[in-house]
């Protein structure tokens, strides 16, 4: 029996079970599910998202699997399903840049979800949110770009096979079982970009959908169905319809071969604004003019140099950039956010939990965009500003890398700072500090029941 690139990865899970992580990728994947769970809770006081939370918590009634922000439990999949979307609905969830994949919103919803429903501790939970991260980063690195380029998200399709492995590990499925468990799961794989079209606020469902998908996956294949061991290199398989690339062993296995020796979660960005990743290098551009003395009443003109394949998303189209829609498509605006910032002081998630601000959509009149030229995307997400004041003065800033990639990390006080500031709009400061030491000693035992009691309190 051949060893296709699916294959690899059953085997990486099944042995890992048995294995412990790294410290480096403890430590890491502690950190990165701390800050899901915060953003995730966070998003769960924000208006515009809690209608279609509760049809959602309708379709799938009660159960014990915990869900952010609500004391009421679901059955695991519907739990993976809500805590998913949510912690994806602010765009303030973690990246990893290369690979452009949100894995946390995936990861950390389908881990928690299986391992309540199997019953398992947070040390099997750790092991799978942490796999879960490597094969969707894998599954990105294998064609950058690529799924984005043909309008879909690489969270999404790569995201139903990473929760699956999950699943599969922290319920103990076998190696021939997880083969189908991954084949069921990338055949349901979905995400496409066409939201930006309107701004329309279904993009927060597509790590929730793929979380959602794993568990179905990992179940299913429990239970004796079959999944397709070449669903990544097929002829009809992820890469191909997603992708583009009818033949990607060879890129896959590449990929694969690592899977358990070398670690990328570590690289994984957190975020510092709830908005596109995207925006965040030229926000950051922004701060060094504003400390240069750049305000909102003496710009005349600003120009951003964007890397093409950027543009998609937060530059077109250019009217609806400095005008969105709504609150939520504003989070795609480069100029709107950069016009609200400099207007209105630094970005927030309020910012963006109420109708553009008439201030800033005035001021976002005067920005321009011109493609940037040696971008590196998608290896860095760079950004450059050019500016001319009504006094006269030319200013420019450039950002090569955005603050949180590998060779700038954001610090763990400071991810800690952010979990207390999300966490702290629904929970009380007691349950906040609990739910912060059970995340943070997850991997040991009675740490998830501490967590569920601080969540639900």
């Amino acid at each position: 029996m051949s060893l296709t690139p699916t294959r690899a990865i059953a085997q990486a899970a099944v042995a890992l079970r048995g294995d412990d992580l790294p410290d480096v990728v403890l430590s890491a994947a502690k950190l990165h599910f701390l800050d899901a769970i915060g953003v995730g809770l966070a998003a769960s006081t924000v208006p515009q998202n809690a209608d279609w939370a509760t049809a959602l918590a309708s379709v799938g009634g009660a159960g014990t699997a915990t869900v952010v922000g609500q004391a009421t439990g679901a059955p695991p999949a519907m739990a993976a399903l809500l805590n998913g979307s949510r912690i994806h609905a602010l765009e303030f969830d973690d990246t990893h840049i290369a690979s452009v994949v949100h894995g946390s919103a995936v990861a950390a919803p389908a881990a928690l979800a299986a391992a309540q429903g199997a019953g398992a501790e947070g040390a099997t939970l750790l092991k799978g949110y942490v796999l879960a991260w490597e094969v969707m980063i894998r599954l990105g690195l294998s064609a950058p770009g690529a799924m984005q380029a043909r309008g879909f998200q690489v969270t999404a399709v790569a995201g139903a096979v990473g929760a699956a492995l999950a699943a599969s590990l922290i319920t103990g499925l076998d190696e021939g079982r997880t083969v189908s468990a991954l084949g069921i799961a990338g055949s349901q794989a979905s995400g496409l970009m066409e939201f930006l079209a309107e701004g329309a606020s279904v993009k927060a469902l597509h790590p929730g959908w793929a979380a959602h998908t794993g568990l179905i996956a990992a179940a299913l294949a429990q239970g004796g169905m079959t999944g397709p061991a070449s669903i990544l290199e097929g002829r009809f398989g992820v890469m191909a319809g997603f992708a583009g690339l009818p033949d990607a062993t060879e890129a896959l296995n590449a990929q694969m071969s690592s899977l358990g020796a070398t670690w990328h979660l570590p690289d994984a960005a957190f975020k510092a604004y709830p908005c596109c990743h995207y925006i965040h290098p030229f926000l950051e551009a922004l701060e060094t003019l504003i400390a240069q003395g750049l305000t909102a009443a003496n710009l005349a003109q600003a120009i951003a140099h964007v890397p093409p394949p950027e543009a998609p998303l937060i530059c077109e189209p250019w009217a609806r950039r400095q005008a969105p829609a709504s609150g939520y498509d504003a989070k795609w605006a480069l100029a709107y956010c950069l016009a609200a910032r400099l207007a209105n002081g630094p970005l927030t998630v309020a910012d963006f939990a109420q109708d553009p601000d008439a201030q800033a959509v005035a001021l976002a009149q005067q920005f321009a965009w011109v493609p940037m030229v040696d971008h590196g995307f998608p290896a860095r997400f760079a950004a450059r500003l050019d500016v001319v004041t009504k006094d006269g003065q030319t200013l420019t800033a450039e950002v090569r890398n955005v603050r949180g990639a590998p060779d700038r990390p954001i610090g763990a006080a400071e991810v800690q700072a952010k979990f207390r500031a999300n966490a702290a709009r629904t929970l009380s400061a007691k349950a906040v500090a609990e739910a912060e030491a059970a995340i943070l000693s997850l991997e040991v035992p009675g740490s998830l029941t501490d967590l569920r009691r601080a969540l639900t309190s």
